[in-house]
């Protein structure tokens, strides 16, 4: 057994448990065993039935507001379990401070997690807050909203109607994110070359719509990854990593991020692959597998996900996840979705058909994508290969059989190029 983010050993009872109370109050909840040493090993108490009271008794004059707890003894191995449950008045203080569980050890919060945690006690969050600017102008909102769903008129009733504007305190932080100029992050772009080192086109659109920011971005996205093919007469749209996908994974990072930072969205774009970074990792509640199986959406900013949703770039919500992998359902190259505590980003490859490829098979082939012909000296140099060269040398003439490989020359000097 051990200890992990919700479940702490105490070999002996001190105040540096009630630490750990106001982290599992304030955020998940979770578990902690008196009498198990930090290797886990049971070592027992001495009168756990009295020390049982003493928990208590530190708890109830310690944290504040008072938290949901549950205490039991284990006459057996003479071990106290402390089971303390998700606040719903939260923050839970201790000395003045509120703590969080950062994996196995139990850290102060800083004061933008001591703030968000208010929010979230009072039921409220970071775009509902009263903007600091309230002389916000809405032209590109006008202009959409009477594209998309045929509004005649846009007014103050509009913007009521779309949480945005309040008679009692007026605009919100999510009016001032969709408004025409502002002072929040939005997106950053960046396009590579060969390598990371070489930044062909870098654009950082701030202090604007998000719409805009957002309209932008497909753009850019659009010149560079996707082509028009002639045939005959006729011109066909060739999209090498789909438009959906990139669309559905931008707007769920606009309207899932933690606009409470300031840090901006990276779209990070490669000759193989476009990187889709937004800042904040998961919402509470929700877990990695969760979101990357598409089953569970717990929205971050519900008013900004409502505006995307009626302005069609984003269909219905919790979706997003099935939908970029559903315009994969072709494709060989699959998309890849990770969850940090800090970040989530979603990794969407340029489509590969019918390549019928092993795992092994990918590596060395991604590999290749990236040069017209490579020496088996420089695959094996590459960071993706973790193989040795028989094994190398093995998957390249398995790929030339499936005609995906041309090897050219031999010996020393053999070459191997994509088809």
């Amino acid at each position: 057994m051990k200890e992990t983010r919700n479940l702490e050993f105490k070999e002996n009872i001190s105040n540096t448990f009630l630490k750990t109370v106001s982290a599992y109050a304030s955020y998940d909840g979770g578990t902690i065993m008196f009498g198990i040493d930090d290797s886990g090993k049971t070592v027992g108490l001495d009168d756990p039935d009295m020390l049982c009271l003493k928990i208590e008794n530190k708890i109830n004059d310690s944290i504040r507001p008072q938290p949901e707890y549950s205490l039991s003894v284990n006459s057996k191995d003479k071990t106290i379990k402390l089971v303390v449950y998700p606040g719903t008045s939260k923050p839970y203080f201790y000395n003045s401070k509120v703590y969080k569980r950062n994996d196995t050890s139990t850290v102060e919060v800083d004061n933008i997690e001591l703030k968000r945690l208010i929010l979230e006690g009072r039921n409220m969050s970071f775009e509902e807050l009263i903007s600091v600017r309230q002389d916000l102008t809405f032209a590109l909102l006008e202009r959409n909203l009477k594209e998309q769903r045929g509004i005649k008129n846009f007014n103050l009733d509009i913007l009521k109607t779309l949480n945005l504007y309040s008679d009692n305190t007026g605009y919100n932080n999510a009016a001032a994110i969709l408004a025409d100029d502002n002072d929040f992050p939005g997106i950053d772009i960046a396009i590579f070359g060969e390598t990371i080192s070489i930044i062909k086109k870098r654009e950082t659109l701030n202090h604007m719509s998000i719409i805009r920011a957002y309209e932008e971005a497909v753009s850019v996205f659009k010149d560079y990854y996707s082509y028009e093919e002639i045939d005959g007469s006729k011109r066909r749209l060739v999209e090498m990593i789909p438009e959906t996908a990139f669309r559905e994974a931008v707007a769920n990072a606009i309207v899932h991020r933690l606009w409470d930072i300031n840090s901006q969205i990276r779209i990070l774009m490669f000759g193989d692959r476009v990187e889709i970074v937004s800042p904040g990792g998961l919402p509470r509640g929700l877990s990695k597998d969760e979101y990357i199986e598409g089953r569970v959406s717990i929205l971050r900013n519900p008013i900004l996900a409502n505006v995307f949703n009626r302005l069609n770039y984003v269909e219905a919500f919790g979706t997003g996840v099935r939908r970029i992998k559903d315009s994969y359902s072709e494709s060989s190259a699959k998309p890849m979705f990770d969850a940090s505590d800090n970040s989530v980003k979603v990794t969407l490859p340029v489509m590969e058909y019918g390549l019928n490829l092993s795992t092994d098979e990918s590596e060395v082939y991604k590999t290749l994508s990236k040069a017209k012909a490579k020496p088996i000296s420089e695959i094996m140099a590459s960071p993706e290969i973790k193989f040795g060269k028989s094994k190398v040398t093995e998957l390249l003439k398995a790929m030339a059989g499936k005609s995906l490989v041309m090897i050219e020359g031999n010996g020393k000097g053999t070459k191997y190029r994509m088809i």
